[in-house]
């Protein structure tokens, strides 16, 4: 599944970090890098008919909570969430050693947002690739994913409140199955009760999806779809999009579900970046910025939108080529610095944090000796190519 902003903490899902192409899930249609449409990638492509038909209501473009800057302008919750206890920190004699370091040769939105949020927590996930400890949260929203996803399976009248309540216990039990170390997260829950409060805040999370939308007037193109491209700069860029709605217009809708709560106004900038970052990836790929973004944010019951411009995302691939310079020059150097912020909190790592008296493990990739000259080509836009190394 794809990555989703728990009221928990930040996600912490891989969204396709590694060097290899990924495989977008059911229904949806792989990523060609380039500029060309997408064609011969993994997963299946979808048939003839399978175009999103978008009712009155659900129309691109329509009624919604239309958003003009990267400031969401409309009225929403604060996410109220209190600073939560930090977490007791994972370290190698609770999980089996880390696979061998590697320099980032991608970016995705989530590890952008890490890198963001704190260099070092970007180094220790992508090049240390230090074990975290699953969340409730984060295991809760990979499950409303899930069905999000495949309740498009069933024809229109079949998507009903109830039938996708009903998903939740078998959806869990596919995820637990694949991952038994989730069972981790209840062990101490001999009596059930929490594993069965749980699945009903999950229950009641896909519930209210069907007060935002409607699944019986939607057909979308693509669900879970996982797109890649190499910008001209070298700079390869991957992802996975939650829903794909294609308009008879050929009008593209991006939608992301999100099961925490909507930010502040002053807070909405990060998953709008998200978003564009999607969208960026999609104009290359198919020649046509998208119409509409939008964020579902079941916590809350808000659905932001965003319209993009080709200069929204020219700005967009201006920042990700500048972050990505950054990220290469640390990765030469060494020079990963941690960043506190309220979101430490949640952070696994820090017991090896210096900004909470830890030690980083020693450096797992060759830094040049004095007057050595740095194996990065840093680049800018309308410079070379970067050295994906």
């Amino acid at each position: 599944m794809g990555t989703s902003t728990e009221e928990a903490g930040p996600d912490a899902a891989d969204d396709g970090q590694s060097g290899q192409g990924g495989q977008s899930g059911q229904g949806g249609q792989g990523g060609a890098s380039g500029g060309a449409p997408a064609a011969g990638a993994a997963g299946e492509a979808a048939a003839p008919g399978e175009t999103a038909t978008v009712g009155d209501s659900e129309a691109i473009g329509g009624p919604g909570r239309a958003v003009t800057s990267a400031a969401v302008t409309a009225p929403v919750p604060a996410a109220g969430a209190a600073a939560a206890a930090a977490p007791e920190p994972v370290t190698p004699a609770d999980s089996p050693a880390p696979p061998p370091a590697t320099p980032p040769v991608s970016l995705s939105p989530s590890r952008a947002g890490d890198f963001m949020q704190c260099p070092l927590l970007y180094r220790f996930r992508v090049i240390d690739k230090l074990p975290e400890k699953p969340s409730p949260a984060a295991t809760r929203g990979t499950v409303v994913h899930a069905v999000l996803e495949r309740l498009f399976d069933a024809p229109a009248a079949q998507r009903t409140a109830g039938g996708a309540r009903s998903m939740v216990p078998g959806e869990w039990e596919k995820l637990l199955a694949k991952r038994p170390e989730l069972a981790g997260l209840f062990e101490d829950d001999p009596s059930g009760e929490r594993l069965a409060a749980w699945l009903a805040d999950a229950e009641a999370l896909v519930e209210r999806w069907f007060t935002l939308e409607d699944p019986t007037r939607l057909e979308p193109a693509d669900r879970e779809l996982y797109v890649e491209t190499v910008l001209d700069s070298g700079l390869r860029l991957r992802g996975f999009i939650d829903r794909v709605d294609v308009a008879p217009t050929g009008e593209v809708r991006l939608v992301d579900y999100k099961t925490g709560k909507a930010p502040r106004p002053e807070y909405a900038d990060g998953p709008l970046f998200q978003m564009k970052f999607y969208a960026l990836v999609m104009w290359r790929l198919r020649g046509r910025v998208p119409r509409r973004l939008q964020l579902v944010y079941l916590g809350s019951g808000d659905v932001l939108t965003y319209d993009p411009t080709e200069a929204d995302l020219r700005g967009v691939e201006r920042k990700l080529l500048a972050l990505w310079d950054a990220i290469q020059r640390a990765t030469a150097t060494g020079d990963w610095r941690p960043r506190r912020t309220k979101l430490c909190g949640w952070c696994d790592h820090q017991a090896v944090c210096p900004e909470f008296g830890g030690t980083p493990p020693p450096y797992p990739l060759p830094v040049p000796g004095p007057g050595r000259a740095l194996p990065v080509e840093v680049s800018g836009a309308g410079q070379g190519r970067m050295g994906l190394v």
